[in-house]
């Protein structure tokens, strides 16, 4: 059959309820299913040739309508973690626990950066401007790149350290 003849349209459009009932059935999510719908409408659109004259359209159009919901139940299925409510509320609290951790974290490293020689914190700060590189920073101070990968990592080792005390500094007794 023609996807553009009159006779398919009728088809098309009059199997619209029952192919989403159907659907609805089948998924539970109204949302949901109008976005199958639409899809298994432009399924049956592309392949109205293979539609055989005589038979039942709406059984056609809810067998395809079927697969579509069939792969969208194993695209959640694939893409969605479902945790036990106790494992769910474990995990946030841990990530509020990291949340305020970062905090304090942030401000020793501003500490930190301030304790720094002149000259190394503009190396930092040179390096972590938005789009800066080590090639650009030995080129522009006649270094290798070697040197100044090296420089930025014993800076940051530095860093690490300080960090590391000043938490336990301020850990509460």
């Amino acid at each position: 059959m023609q996807r553009d003849t009159e006779e398919f349209i009728e088809l098309l459009t009059g199997a619209q309820s029952a192919v989403f009932g159907y659907i609805v059935s089948l998924c539970h999510d109204h949302a949901l299913a109008k976005d199958i719908l639409q899809e298994t409408n432009l399924t049956l659109w592309r392949k109205a040739e293979d539609f055989e004259m005589g038979t039942s359209f709406t059984a056609w159009a809810c067998r395809t309508a079927y697969f579509h919901v069939l792969n969208h139940r194993r695209k959640l299925s694939r893409e969605q973690l479902v945790f036990d409510e106790d494992v769910f509320d474990y995990l946030a609290e841990r990530q509020e626990e990291r949340a305020g951790g970062s905090d304090r974290r942030l401000e020793a490293l501003r500490h930190c950066i301030a304790k720094l020689p002149t000259a190394q914190r503009d190396l930092v700060d040179r390096r972590y401007r938005p789009g800066a590189s080590v090639q650009e920073i030995a080129r522009n101070d006649g270094k290798t790149e070697g040197a100044v990968s090296q420089a930025l990592f014993r800076i940051r080792a530095a860093l690490q350290r300080c960090i590391e005390k000043q938490l336990i500094r301020e850990e509460p007794a």
